[in-house]
């Protein structure tokens, strides 16, 4: 049996300025599809140029930030948010959604895709394989903060999280999804696209991949205390990741039976 570390959230303190370590998980996974993807660029693995990986990274990060507060609170807490809106806007309170992060940067790819003029599934294809590296690092950072932990278990890696107080073995559900959803699901998608594939079907690996993976990795996770399961035994992050998947599988058998077979690299 282990026993989490118990880091302190606080990275650095500078004066009156806190750096938290979530932050600068949020700052590495950025940076891990910055430099992933200048390495797609210049290995010729797209027509997209420098300039278009920048436009979307920041893009990006307003619809991680935007969308997957908004989702969290539409998808979790509507009702306690509908009475304390100005609370929708407290960040630094914890709260964010993986899906209505997807969402937010759908969005934003739909508005850059029309800028540049080029097809949502365009830009999907060329961000998706890149995007694993950084929700692993934002699941580690779920780790250092002691959040979201897994359901108790007497597996011998099980770990006691001593701010639950209930001396309880639990699944380190935060690692699990960090090696599933991050980097197996890197080394799946990435593998994928090193060569040419009909427009969309990266997206669809990375949607169903991701789909799939927090669908099983949510059965060894606790589930929210003020939501608990919502449909049966399912989780609220099953149900989120059921449309994924369906998603997923239609873009890439659509992709498939649309357009011509690709020429062989």
């Amino acid at each position: 049996m282990l026993v989490h570390p118990q880091f302190d959230p606080v990275a650095l303190q500078i004066g009156p300025v806190s750096i938290h370590w979530y932050g600068l998980m949020y700052l590495a996974g950025f940076t891990l599809v910055w430099l992933t993807g200048r390495w797609r660029i210049n290995n010729g693995k797209t027509d997209l140029t420098l300039r278009d990986l920048e436009d979307i990274i920041f893009y990006g990060v307003i619809g991680v930030i935007a969308g997957g507060r908004l989702g969290y609170v539409l998808f979790y807490k509507p009702l306690e948010y509908v009475q304390n809106p100005i609370e929708i806007f407290y960040l630094w309170q914890g709260g964010m959604s993986f899906h209505g992060g997807l969402i937010g940067v759908i969005c934003v790819l739909l508005l850059l895709a029309h800028q540049k003029k080029r097809t949502l599934l365009e830009l999907g294809d060329f961000i998706a394989p890149m995007i694993p590296l950084g929700l692993a690092a934002g699941r580690l950072g779920n780790f250092i903060n002691a959040e979201l932990w897994g359901r108790p278990t007497d597996l011998p890696w099980g770990m006691v999280f001593p701010m639950l107080g209930d001396g309880l073995a639990r699944h380190p559900s935060q690692l699990y999804e960090m090696a599933l959803e991050g980097i197996v699901l890197f080394a799946v998608v990435w593998w994928f696209a090193r060569k040419p594939r009909a427009t969309g079907q990266t997206s669809a690996v990375f949607l169903m991949g991701y789909g799939i993976f927090r669908f099983l990795v949510e059965y060894t996770r606790e589930p929210d205390a003020f939501l608990g399961t919502v449909l049966g035994s399912l989780t609220m992050g099953q149900l989120l990741s059921l449309p994924m998947i369906a998603l997923g599988l239609f873009i890439y058998f659509r992709a498939a039976s649309t357009q011509p077979p690709l020429p062989k690299p």
